[in-house]
């Protein structure tokens, strides 16, 4: 049975992908360097900032002693924009109470940073349902490395194959599956829903008993 959902927090809980472009994008204009959209969506969805600076410095050169102001700079850039753009959704709210009501732990584990996690969680009014967030600071390795699901299963106090993951990337749903757990794959935010969710949920257990 499933005992836990654990969501990913860009892309699932708030539609961020262009967000995090946007801001990385201003962050490195300032040293006369730019990140095409399409490497945006193919190389650098759903990973860390410092892993994104990497793939820069190793690709196009970008230097290795800019790489910390860059970040900062990011950091900044997506705090405002989370401060201004995300919003709560009534959808979300619905979800939530449905899983508590059904005795359905629930957590996020995201490959922002805490602050960014934590200034989502307040602004999205999500707080009060969530057992805990992690993010990429409290794990040794980010996504596609399972990490952050092993140990969010773990503080759960649950079986992998008690628990459902709700990711949109190819980083987090690797992640994801090589933590053991199930997975319900999303498009877009508004696939984030009750019917979406305890469909799954009851398919999985469904399966179980079969």
């Amino acid at each position: 049975m499933i005992k836990a959902v654990i969501f990913e927090l860009d892309g699932v809980l708030v539609e961020a992908k262009d967000w995090h472009y946007e801001c990385l994008k201003r962050a490195v204009a300032w040293f006369g360097c730019d990140i095409a959209y399409k490497d945006h969506l193919t190389k650098f969805d759903g990973i860390p900032t410092k892993e994104k600076l990497k793939i820069l410095n190793k690709e196009n050169n970008f230097p290795l002693e800019l790489q910390e102001i860059v970040y900062k700079l990011k950091q900044i850039y997506t705090q405002e924009n989370f401060a201004m753009k995300c919003l709560p959704s009534f959808s979300q709210e619905y979800l939530m109470q449905k899983l508590k009501q059904n005795d359905i732990k629930i957590g996020v584990a995201s490959n922002s940073i805490r602050a960014t996690v934590a200034l989502a969680m307040e602004n999205l009014h999500l707080n009060e349902y969530i057992e805990f967030y992690l993010s990429n600071e409290d794990v040794l390795k980010g996504k596609p490395d399972p990490e952050i699901y092993t140990k969010a299963i773990g503080m759960l106090g649950i079986e992998p194959d008690e628990c459902l993951v709700v990711e949109d990337n190819y980083n987090g749903i690797k992640a994801a599956q090589d933590a053991g757990a199930h997975l319900l794959r999303v498009d877009e935010v508004d696939d984030v829903n009750h019917l979406n969710v305890m469909n799954r949920i009851s398919e999985i257990n469904e399966l179980r008993w079969s």
